[in-house]
């Protein structure tokens, strides 16, 4: 298929895709947005209900290679529009289930549906869009989960004081399947994408996963994942129960960490395209960044909320810059492989398994051994996480200089 030069095609294109994956997170974070209200009206503890959402991060990162072979293989566009169905379905389930476990169920079932969204729209922007439009659009595309972040932020506290918890997922299905008549009307319909040659065919984009420099560009984003997951989930209750704050407030803190997510998207592009033409160069210097404000966030924490806001809003904001480079920029590189679904998918679900660890892990170490404790493992994931991107960034030029682009 040819390659979209209409710039009011390209635009439409970006705010198609955007709205979706901002309906995506809709559906797939405002659990974690109510769970602390869920833990103030069921009374069941912390640590029980979070394990749906560490359930969810598994299903969803294990759907995400599945989901990215399926869109080297099939239609993107069926694909979500699938992911989208289930997931609406999963939404409407959840607030007349009778017990945790239940939830969990239903929680899984919708992170994997949710699995089937990003790898698709990965592959249709790089089937459809020229390179260089490609990182602009990106971008744009990404915004779409700092939006559907502040949406939920912003409604789950409206809908709680008027209705209660379980509004908030019946409101996300509703948008849902809104998105899902959308997405059906107005996207494309592409063939799937074919290697460039048989001696690049050879070489499986696969095995270049469990070389060295990819175990490290993979471990340094499930770094990540477990803070920026971990910290947008858990930072309302941190609030709350450092600051004693009532919980409605908390949750409406949680709208600042998507406004700094944004503006991180927009630095970390210009970074990466103006500066740093080496991802896991861009990728540390970002790291660092958040590390500084993991650092402060420790130092400074219990002496003012304003403060513990805006240093997690940084950190969160970091990660998100991070997961832009190492998600969104470095799947192009294999299209020569012709697997652009299938990296995406695998690099992607390294995030989820950083989430996972960290949106239970957090629950347990905040519960046993306080937010201290707590507040001094991100300074350590993230100090680690520099130091891995850093160390990558020579084998990464070597492997991928520009004449392998």
């Amino acid at each position: 298929m040819e390659k979209l030069k209409n710039k009011r095609q390209i635009n439409n294109l970006a705010l198609l895709f955007a709205i979706t994956y901002m309906i995506s997170y809709i559906t797939r974070i405002n659990y974690g947005a109510v769970i602390s209200q869920m833990v103030i009206d069921t009374g069941i503890s912390k640590s029980l209900l979070s394990l749906s959402l560490t359930g969810s991060f598994i299903t969803y990162g294990a759907g995400q290679i599945i989901s990215g072979i399926c869109g080297d293989k099939f239609s993107p566009k069926k694909l979500v529009s699938c992911g989208l169905l289930v997931t609406i379905i999963m939404n409407i389930l959840i607030p007349i289930c009778n017990s945790p476990y239940q939830m969990l169920i239903v929680w899984c079932i919708n992170g994997f549906a949710q699995a089937f969204l990003w790898p698709p729209l990965v592959q249709l922007m790089t089937t459809l869009l020229t390179e260089a439009d490609y990182a602009k659009v990106a971008v744009k595309v990404s915004w779409g989960s700092s939006l559907g972040t502040i949406v939920v932020y912003l409604a789950a506290p409206l809908l709680i004081s008027l209705f209660n918890w379980k509004s908030v997922f019946f409101f996300s299905a509703g948008l849902g399947l809104i998105m899902l008549l959308v997405w059906n009307k107005y996207s494309y319909e592409i063939k799937p994408q074919k290697k460039e040659s048989k001696e690049q065919s050879n070489n499986s984009s696969i095995k270049i996963f469990f070389t060295p420099l990819m175990i490290g560009v993979m471990i340094a984003i499930i770094l990540q994942g477990m803070l920026r997951d971990g910290v947008t989930t858990w930072m309302p209750s941190y609030i709350t129960e450092t600051y004693n704050m009532s919980n409605i407030i908390s949750i409406l803190t949680g709208v600042v960490l998507p406004i700094f997510g944004i503006i991180s998207f927009q630095v970390s592009s210009v970074l990466y395209r103006m500066k740093f033409k080496n991802p896991l160069m861009c990728s540390g210097v970002i790291f660092g960044v958040g590390a500084l404000s993991a650092l402060a966030l420790y130092f400074l924490s219990g002496s003012s909320a304003p403060l513990s806001v805006l240093f997690s809003a940084l950190l969160t904001a970091s990660m998100h810059g991070v997961n832009l480079i190492l998600i969104c920029m470095i799947p192009p590189f294999f299209k020569k492989y012709g697997n652009v679904s299938t990296a995406s998918g695998i690099l992607n679900s390294c995030t989820y398994i950083g989430s996972a660890i960290s949106t239970y892990g957090i629950a347990v170490l905040s519960e046993s051994r306080g937010w201290s404790f707590t507040l001094l493992i991100w300074l350590i994931i993230a100090l680690a996480g520099t130091a891995i991107c850093l160390v990558c960034v020579k084998p990464w030029a070597k492997k991928f200089n520009k004449s392998n682009i």
